[in-house]
């Protein structure tokens, strides 16, 4: 009897770690697609995309495989929400920002 037991908790946790990486995979797939829309909305490289999506869901609290959905469906939509759209162009601001070159060139000191 408690053989049987042991088995069905093995098979509850073995169904739990299946559905739990069956979700993973499909979240990795909606972020990557919106790092994509990302990329073709402002040019950025696909680092810069990564970051700008986790700056977007840290900065409206939301989590980030929302994010990438609503950005995913963005295009075809036309529309974004509201507070998710002002994180985005916030961050991408800011990612523009950091690739102009210094308006002070560094000190050459040889």
């Amino acid at each position: 009897m408690q053989e049987r037991s042991d088995l069905d908790r093995e098979n509850r946790d073995l169904r739990k770690q299946i559905e739990q990486l069956t979700q993973a995979i499909d979240s990795h797939a909606v972020i990557d697609q919106a790092i994509g829309v990302v990329i073709a909305y402002s040019g950025v490289q696909p680092p810069q995309g990564w970051t700008v999506l986790k700056e977007v869901s840290q900065h409206t609290n939301v989590k980030l495989r929302e994010v990438a959905a609503h950005v995913v469906q963005w295009p075809q939509c036309k529309r974004l929400p509201p507070e998710i759209r002002r994180a985005l162009d916030a961050s991408l601001e800011r990612q523009r920002l950091s690739r102009l070159p210094s308006p002070h060139p560094p000190d050459d000191d040889s």
